[in-house]
């Protein structure tokens, strides 16, 4: 009998790819369902991404194998993306690796550094694949708790008494998923001190930067962050393009050379079309993002109306592309809660367990739903 490999044994289905399963039975079943779970932009990228992509494809080495570092001109647009818009210098030939999506980053990152038995400090709650990345590669997930009273930014003297002799890996995630927590440069600086402290490579992973905030910031703006710190970005919710999958790894040049040794081994290059695309949207600023955000802004204050309905409550101080929202006292556990709501209204929202235990009694909220499939959400109560 052929079996699959122990690792399997605790990793299960990402949960959107098993839950989405049910949504779309129940819309092939005639049930007009409207998706308010999952964060995939909905919105069409800059027009001159697409034609970019068009144009490039007459080129001569458009349909050959690329490089595994990208486009020399990709990687100086990722470098004057992030000296205009967070004040970070950055080598485009040494300190910036293209990426198919963080999701792959995630994957590589945790290749380079984690042997088994290792262990990762890991949000909670926090996105899932952190957790389903370090069990794949026989490592240990530690949770440390982040919590509403304190604006759901870690607590250092909780992460001061653990034992943190074999952790080699911290992932944070700000503006933070799902809660819309913001981060200052006081916090990063923490961070940064606690990882030097500890001799801990801390990973920012950072897509969110220009969704609903006004003060986006890297934690390579911090002093010495260099030394202990990543941060993964992405065009996917920024340029309304997460099908592309394109994404990036900056940091010091040591550390991504070790990361360009698991890339290199697993994938061929980039298309040169998504490159070419990349580049060209990278160029757009403050006129793109104010004009998202006004789109983002009005739906937001739908889903308010629509968490209000649901007799929740949630923090209007928060960035992303998301409404995290907090159950009553006397609710039922969360997913309960997403099910009555799924099969009695066919709206399908995401339950705040599946990112971990601190997220229970919560929801989440996806902002990308036209204005008017919002406003019929809120109707059908």
């Amino acid at each position: 009998m052929i079996t699959t490999a122990d690792r399997l044994k605790h990793t299960e289905e990402y949960y959107f790819s098993r839950k989405l399963k049910e949504v779309r039975a129940l819309a092939a079943a005639g049930k007009a369902i409207i998706n308010m779970g999952v964060g995939s932009p909905d919105l069409a990228p800059p027009p001159q991404v697409l034609e970019a992509l068009t144009h490039s494809l007459q080129d001569g080495t458009a349909h050959q194998y690329q490089s595994y570092k990208g486009l020399p001109e990709m990687r100086e647009a990722m470098a004057a993306f992030y000296a205009n818009n967070y004040d970070v210098s950055l080598d485009a030939e040494t300190e910036i690796l293209p990426l198919m999506g963080s999701k792959e980053g995630i994957m590589h990152i945790s290749m380079a550094f984690l042997n088994k038995g290792d262990k990762v400090l890991i949000p909670n709650p926090g996105y899932p694949t952190y957790t389903s990345v370090t069990r794949l590669l026989e490592a240990e997930p530690l949770y440390y708790d982040l919590a509403e009273d304190n604006n759901w930014l870690p607590d250092f003297s909780a992460l001061s008494e653990k034992d943190l002799s074999d952790v080699k890996l911290m992932w944070i995630n700000y503006p933070h998923m799902p809660t819309g927590a913001k981060a200052g440069r006081e916090d990063f600086e923490k961070v940064v001190a606690f990882a030097k402290a500890n001799q801990i490579l801390v990973i920012n992973d950072n897509p969110y930067s220009f969704i609903l905030n006004d003060e986006p910031i890297s934690i390579l703006s911090v002093d010495g962050a260099k030394d202990v710190a990543l941060e993964l970005n992405s065009l996917s919710k920024s340029f309304n393009m997460s099908g592309w999958r394109v994404g990036m790894l900056t940091g010091a040049e040591r550390f991504i050379n070790d990361v360009l040794t698991v890339k290199s081994n697993m994938d061929s290059g980039m298309f040169y079309g998504i490159q070419k695309g990349a580049a060209a949207v990278l160029t757009e600023g403050s006129v793109w993002f104010a004009m998202l955000n006004k789109i983002y802004t009005e739906r937001r204050d739908l889903v308010w109306q629509l968490a209000d309905v649901l007799n929740t409550t949630y923090d209007k101080n928060t960035s992303g592309m998301f409404v995290w929202a907090k159950l009553p006292d006397d609710c039922e556990n969360a997913e309960a809660f997403i099910d009555k709501i799924l099969h009695e209204k066919s709206i399908f929202i995401t339950p705040g367990s599946i990112f971990g235990s601190q997220g229970d009694g919560y929801i989440r909220f996806s902002l990308c739903v036209p204005q008017e499939k919002i406003k019929e959400a809120i109707s059908r109560f």
